[in-house]
């Protein structure tokens, strides 16, 4: 790796991680979905000025269903899921758990489409979920909150939903341009999240302060638009699972962040849950592909 893959490396890393952050500090001063909702409704005008700048090439439309799936339930109900937990659990613990998708997805493949796991992947998806269980079972034994425990099973329901949005698109992600995709994916996601944001959410009786229309912003522009252009710039510089391998390194650096910036604490259990869990991760990432 060039130093200069290496520098985008680690700006991916780090702008990636920010963003359990940023969803924290919104989280806490708006109702979350309503601010998720609100993102999107200002990402998807700035989506369409980029795409139709770079003349992005158009989706099929038998691929239309994919990019729908995609957006309904890989964007709009797994971040939808993790800025409802965001204000619930530490965002380091929420990224953690987020973390889990590529195990869903690595299951779903297996039990959806009989698609065979190498030995190597068998034990790194056994490992990952022993490294969930280490995050949960000793916060269960001593003593969860409701809202923690309501938490932390959100933020493993947007795994799910991450995972089920990305087996539905994966058939077509090879004939898709990047920027159309992002844009049809984020429309859908904000017809999803409104709703759930009318339901079950109360408008706020106070404006925001400027923290929290800041980390908006920088959820918006720096996380949305600038780290998906860094990750498909180091798409075209590394092998597919390299890039996909940095994205482990987000759930430690938030949790690093949140310590720093935002008061949060993790359990030594927590710590040494994600370790596992990442490590499991990264045995699967890296295990032959068969089947």
């Amino acid at each position: 790796m060039s130093p200069g893959t290496l520098g985008l490396a680690g700006l991916f890393v780090l702008v990636w991680a920010s963003a359990f952050n940023a969803a924290r500090i919104v989280a806490q001063e708006w109702p979350p979905l309503m601010a998720l909702s609100l993102r999107f409704a200002i990402g998807v005008p700035i989506l369409l000025a980029i795409a139709w700048y770079a003349r992005a090439r158009l989706p099929a439309r038998a691929d239309l269903p994919r990019i729908a799936a995609m957006g309904a339930f890989g964007m709009g109900g797994y971040l939808g899921c993790a800025w409802a937990a965001s204000a619930l659990i530490p965002s380091g613990l929420v990224a953690l758990l987020s973390a889990t998708a590529p195990l869903c997805v690595a299951l779903g493949e297996r039990l959806l489409f009989g698609r065979h796991l190498t030995v190597r992947a068998w034990a790194g998806l056994a490992l990952g979920w022993v490294g969930v269980a280490m995050l949960g079972l000793p916060r269960a034994a001593g003593g969860l909150t409701d809202a923690a425990s309501l938490g932390i099973a959100v933020a493993l329901a947007g795994a799910v939903f991450q995972a089920g949005g990305l087996l539905a698109f994966a058939p077509a992600r090879g004939r898709l341009d990047p920027l159309t995709s992002n844009l049809g994916q984020t429309i859908v996601a904000a017809m999803v999240v409104a709703p759930f944001s009318l339901a079950l959410e109360s408008v706020p009786v106070a404006a925001p302060g400027w923290l929290g229309v800041a980390a908006l912003a920088w959820s918006i522009l720096v996380v949305g638009l600038g780290g998906y252009a860094l990750y498909f710039t180091l798409l075209r510089r590394l092998p597919a699972s390299s890039a996909a391998a940095l994205q482990l390194l987000a759930p430690p650096v938030a949790a690093l962040i949140g310590w720093a910036l935002l008061g949060e604490t993790l359990r030594l259990s927590d710590v040494a849950g994600g370790m596992v869990t990442l490590g499991g991760l990264a045995m699967l990432l890296r295990a032959p592909r068969s089947g």
